[in-house]
């Protein structure tokens, strides 16, 4: 019987930690960050050390789960093995047909985008272009899963070095502390700082997005035991360090008040200092960055995919193994083809996106409470290694998802509905699955 080759060490996972998560954020998010609370730059930097405070809490979280059960599919197999394959259903079902699809087809989307800084490119080209990103990570992913980790290795590595370098000229040549004025003094009411503050942390958490998704790997990681802990923990850091980098560099270049009207906020502070042309640049190393985010993501996500057929809840035929190559090539497959169509619908299920997002959070709350079960359920179990503070560390982690998901549905109940429909849809569709007893080819 042909298996998934366990062939990903600790520094694939370090850059597939680091190359998921950087995608266009940084290089836009810092703006609405400084404005949602009012300029501060103290208060903006204190979200972005949150917001990676939060991801290391589940990272380290999720580092236990990943040692103790390192099997394919990651959160699908916590959700599953804690609260049933109804829960771990619903999770699969959201990630494949809006998520993790929906986050390739955005990509791609956004690498045409900004291709067309560097070369003119009409509407239908740029269509082309984004099917044909797509269907390149599609065929590097099936090839190989050592193929797809390596191209993750390098493209990563340039992305973070573009980033230090971009960061060093800005603080080199920048000059925007001295001509700025005042910095806001949060004096407003503690309601409105409060709210400024969750605002910017949703920002935030959406460009720290994606740190879990090498735990959908576990399955072809050497040594999970060791590894993992290890290389979510360097991830996450490395992450944290980058992103105040920069924040502080584009704070340094532009002042914070131009800082905070500056949607393109990495191509403005560029370009103010070395010139328009070298927006182009900026251009470039976005398109680099974002290319290998949709990499990671389309080598990591099938891996759900792929457990949820062999749990016969899901379409059989992608639970299939290449012979040859040693990957889930239909999941694959299909993963590339629905990302595919989405992106040539890119008008209409681009909010959906944004609807569904947040939900996500529900599943990784749900996935780091299932420590609190395994603790409980299999106390003899061996655990390579423990979740450190517990149980105080999974708990805020689980606060703070249900404080993101409340939040939302708060100030957004009706787009929070629509997210939610999504989700519902499954259900017919799980309970027709499990009704059949197998699951359609």
């Amino acid at each position: 019987m042909t298996t998934l080759a366990r062939i990903l060490n600790r520094r694939d996972l370090t850059f597939l930690t680091v190359g998921t998560v950087i995608g266009s954020g940084i290089f836009l998010v810092p703006a609405s960050v400084l404005r949602s609370v009012d300029g501060s730059v103290g208060l903006a930097l204190l979200v972005w050390v949150a917001g990676g405070i939060l991801s290391l809490l589940g990272a380290l979280t999720y580092a236990e789960l990943g040692a103790m059960n390192p099997a394919a599919g990651g959160l699908y197999v916590y959700i599953r093995d804690a609260f049933g394959r109804f829960a771990a259903f619903l999770f699969g079902w959201t990630l494949f047909f809006v998520i993790s699809t929906g986050t390739v087809a955005t990509l791609a989307v956004a690498f045409a985008t900004y291709l067309r800084e560097i070369v003119p490119l009409s509407a239908p080209a740029g269509r082309i272009v984004s099917v044909g990103m797509i269907a390149l990570l599609t065929w590097v992913n099936i090839r190989g899963a050592r193929q797809s980790a390596d191209l993750t290795n390098w493209t990563t590595a340039v992305k973070a070095g573009a980033i230090v370098l971009m960061s060093a000229v800005l603080l080199w040549l920048g000059r925007g502390w001295s001509t700025a004025a005042p910095e806001a003094d949060g004096s407003g009411s503690a309601a409105s700082l409060l709210s400024g503050f969750g605002i910017g942390m949703i920002a935030v958490l959406w460009a720290y997005e994606g740190w879990q998704y090498p735990t959908y790997s576990a399955g072809e990681t050497r040594n999970p035991q060791q590894d993992f802990p290890r290389a979510l923990f360097a991830g996450v850091m490395i992450l944290i360090a980058l992103y105040l980098l920069a924040n502080v560099a584009y704070l340094a270049a532009l002042g914070p008040n131009t800082a905070a009207q500056s949607d393109s906020i990495a191509a403005a502070a560029v370009g103010t200092l070395v010139g328009p042309a070298a927006a182009k640049l900026v251009a470039l190393a976005i398109m680099i960055s974002i290319f290998s985010a949709a990499n990671s993501t389309a080598l990591t996500a099938p891996r759900v995919f792929y457990a949820m057929a062999r749990d016969r809840v899901f379409f059989a035929r992608l639970a299939e193994i290449h012979p040859r190559f040693r990957t889930p090539a239909v999941a694959i497959l299909a993963s590339g083809l629905w990302a595919a169509v989405l992106t040539l619908a890119i008008g209409t299920f681009e909010k959906l996106l944004t609807y569904v997002v947040f939900i996500g959070w529900i599943f990784y709350g749900l996935a780091a409470a299932s420590v609190f079960v395994f603790r409980r359920r299999l106390p003899a179990i061996e655990r390579p290694y423990r979740v450190p503070g517990y149980p105080l560390t999974p708990t805020l982690f689980i606060a703070a998802a249900v404080g993101l998901v409340a939040n939302q549905i708060w100030a957004q109940p009706w787009d929070s509905l629509k997210g939610l429909a999504v989700v519902a849809a499954g259900l017919p569709v799980y309970w027709l699955w499990r009704g059949k007893g197998s699951q359609p080819v």
